[in-house]
């Protein structure tokens, strides 16, 4: 009965998570997310936020996306620790973490050999949404961007989707510099979808559970 409790299959606290329930929705978000930006770099796309970064580094200088990913995200912390709390920081340090590593195994597991980036844009979007949204509903996110935007959304009511959108579409400006008109349209109807879909399905008076 206590494993099965621990599991949360019973668990009669609607507005709390069990560790368990935690554990599984951080790895399922993470891993879900990793798969998004791994459909988006086999079509050569990129997103927003500090991943758009790390693509960027990695497209124009050689970076490993993985560890630049990681490494971009460091100085969000200090605002997640102040703002947001121990928790959500850890939870988002260990999500981060996963996200990390699995982005740069992913190609060791299995390969996409040819994808239309339009669909890749479509594909990666809503991978990367349904993965973030997993790891918001378990107070968690993946660093940079998302945490500004859950501080703002909490602090101000301004939704975190359109925080993100605003500054995903500054940071997929600048990939113009790095690669194609084509690909850099491409990216931007990958972060609309994404966001909107955050937009639309991310809201705190709808899932209150911690």
């Amino acid at each position: 009965m206590s494993i099965i409790s621990a599991l949360g299959f019973w668990n009669t606290n609607a507005t709390r998570h069990t560790p368990i329930e935690d554990v599984q929705g951080i790895f399922s978000g993470s891993l879900v997310a990793a798969l998004g930006l791994y459909v988006l770099a086999s079509a050569g796309l990129l997103t927003g936020s500090t991943a758009g970064v790390a693509f960027l580094l990695h497209y124009a200088l050689g970076i490993n996306f993985g560890l630049a990913f990681f490494l971009l995200n460091v100085p969000f912390f200090y605002l997640s620790w102040k703002q947001l709390g121990m928790a959500f920081t850890i939870k988002t340090f260990i999500a981060i973490s996963i996200t990390s590593v699995l982005t740069n195994v992913q190609g060791q597991v299995f390969q996409i050999s040819e994808i239309h980036p339009a669909w890749a844009a479509l594909l990666g979007g809503l991978l990367l949404g349904f993965g973030l949204l997993a790891l918001y509903r378990h107070r968690a996110s993946l660093g940079g961007v998302g945490i500004l935007g859950i501080y703002m959304q909490e602090r101000f009511g301004i939704r975190a989707g359109l925080v993100q959108l605003a500054i995903d579409l500054c940071v997929l400006a600048a990939a113009f510099f790095v690669t194609t008109p084509s690909v850099v349209f491409y990216s931007v109807l990958g972060a609309v979808v994404f966001n909107l879909f955050l937009t639309i399905n991310h809201r705190a008076d709808r899932y209150i559970a911690l």
